[in-house]
């Protein structure tokens, strides 16, 4: 029996450990920030192309299935972003605070207009394919002598025209692909809706958390602004203080030369009465 050799044991660090680590530092943060929606526009370039390409003759199925996982990427990218800039919002508070806010504000903006655009393109793939979809419905009743308004007449009339066997192959034939790329065109339609919707509240966490930071900076400023008063008030207050102190010490000089005189005086008529 041969002998067991161990294999060596490492060390496994979870990747929210690593994410806790690095969400200490603001610098990383911005920085996760920043290439996340410079990937979040570069996919919707791409998502662009794909949506160009659809009802062509380019439009295939692994080309739907590229324009689905680039979707569900930008939405995951989306989220992940969202979550770096909350936690950008609620680090603690230091003298750079204001430096901070400025940054924050931009990124939100630049985040805020990538997703607009990502979910414009979004809503773009979702027409188009609703649009091929209803193509596709008009194209089998056409071929298949179905009318639009499937009223049972008018589907017995055309239905006495052909040959049973003859109708009843023809329908199943073109029926049976169309169905399918129906049901995958729905499919996606519904998806693309509801990512949509996810970017949707991606967008209201946003502005609910631009207000509620809003509404902190307003309280920051408002006490920077409270202590600059007292600290005026504390320097005037010193400014009298000196201004009493100096007063005082004249009168305190006055005084000892208005002694210093006087017993000169005294001491000039003693000597005077001592003669």
């Amino acid at each position: 029996m041969s002998d067991l050799v161990d294999e060596p044991k490492y060390e496994y660090i979870p990747a929210m450990d690593y994410k806790q680590r690095a969400a200490e530092d603001p610098n990383q943060i911005s920085q996760n920030i920043t290439s996340n929606i410079q990937k979040i526009t570069k996919n919707s370039s791409e998502i662009q192309r794909i949506v160009n390409q659809l009802g062509t003759s380019l439009d295939t199925p692994e080309l739907r299935h590229q324009l689905q996982q680039k979707i569900q990427l930008t939405n995951q990218l989306a989220k992940e972003t969202e979550r770096y800039l909350k936690e950008f919002a609620s680090l603690p508070s230091t003298s750079e605070q204001r430096q901070r806010k400025l940054l924050k504000d931009r990124l939100l903006n630049e985040l805020t207009t990538a997703l607009t655009n990502f979910q414009k393109i979004q809503r773009q793939a979702a027409d188009k394919e609703k649009d091929l979809v209803a193509r596709a419905r008009a194209s089998s009743r056409v071929s298949t002598g179905v009318p639009e308004d499937n009223s049972t007449e008018a589907a017995l009339v055309s239905w006495e025209t052909e040959s049973q066997p003859q109708a009843q192959a023809q329908y199943e034939d073109i029926t049976e692909d169309d169905l399918r790329l129906i049901e995958e065109r729905e499919t996606s339609i519904r998806q693309l809706e509801a990512d949509i919707l996810n970017i949707n509240e991606i967008f209201k966490d946003l502005g609910a958390m631009i207000h509620e930071q809003g509404d902190m900076i307003d309280s920051i400023e408002a006490n920077v602004e409270s202590a600059d008063v007292h600290v005026q008030q504390a320097n005037q207050q010193l400014a009298r203080a000196s201004e009493y102190q100096s007063k005082s010490r004249k009168k305190i000089c006055i005084l000892i030369v208005v002694l210093v005189v006087a017993a000169v005086v005294i001491g000039l008529i003693i000597w005077g009465a001592t003669k």
